[in-house]
């Protein structure tokens, strides 16, 4: 009931609140007035890394790429809800679960939030499923001067599975933020077919060239 009487007060701010980016017209569901929603850098195509297909909202251009590093970096929870609707204008197949790429212990200190759980948890509202987090994320290290297959290796070993996770899910959509060699991703449905997950699709707000 109070999860309902928050939805129906949220809904009412947004009836009265100005776009995020324009500031002029008025704000959708989505947080923007519907010309900004129309004219971001759409590109709701899938892309291929690694032999994974992966469903992308956007190009990673301006304003995208901006929004996300603000989101993400400077704690503009503001924008939760039109990265959410990002993912959620998709083509999604039907799951069982949403899974957040998950962030290691320091970064979460250090932002004080998983940014894809937030996102995850309105999508997981709207689609009526649940959210989904069986693998923890190990220290992240830097990639720089690897070469492609230490890379895989050195990410694959910062995913763990959580052994005391009951719940099972056969049927699951990943979503990340940001995709450019998709090796996270790899990693992730590496640890989800280790847990017995079927069928893994994958989706990501941006794609970076």
């Amino acid at each position: 009931m109070l999860q309902l009487i928050n939805q129906i007060l949220h809904k009412g701010v947004q009836s009265i609140s100005p776009c995020l980016l324009c500031g002029i017209d008025r704000q959708q569901q989505h947080s923007l007035c519907n010309d900004c929603w129309e004219h971001l850098p759409w590109y709701q195509q899938s892309i291929e890394r690694h032999e994974h297909h992966i469903l992308c909202a956007h190009h990673y251009d301006f304003p995208i790429d901006r929004i996300i590093q603000t989101y993400k970096y400077e704690q503009q929870l503001q924008y939760q809800n039109l990265l959410a609707h990002s993912l959620l204008n998709l083509r999604l197949p039907k799951v069982q679960a949403i899974v957040p790429m998950p962030i290691s212990t320091e970064r979460l200190k250090d932002r004080g939030y998983n940014q894809m759980l937030v996102i995850a948890k309105i999508m997981a509202r709207e689609l009526q499923i649940p959210v989904w987090q069986p693998v923890i994320r190990a220290a992240q290290h830097s990639q720089k001067g690897l070469s492609r297959i230490e890379r895989l290796e050195n990410i694959e070993n910062q995913f763990q599975i959580i052994t005391t996770e009951k719940r099972k899910y056969k049927k699951v959509l990943m979503i990340d933020d940001v995709v450019t060699t998709g090796s996270s991703i790899h990693a992730m449905n590496q640890a989800l077919t280790d847990l017995g997950c079927q069928q893994i699709y994958n989706a990501c707000i941006a794609m970076a060239e």
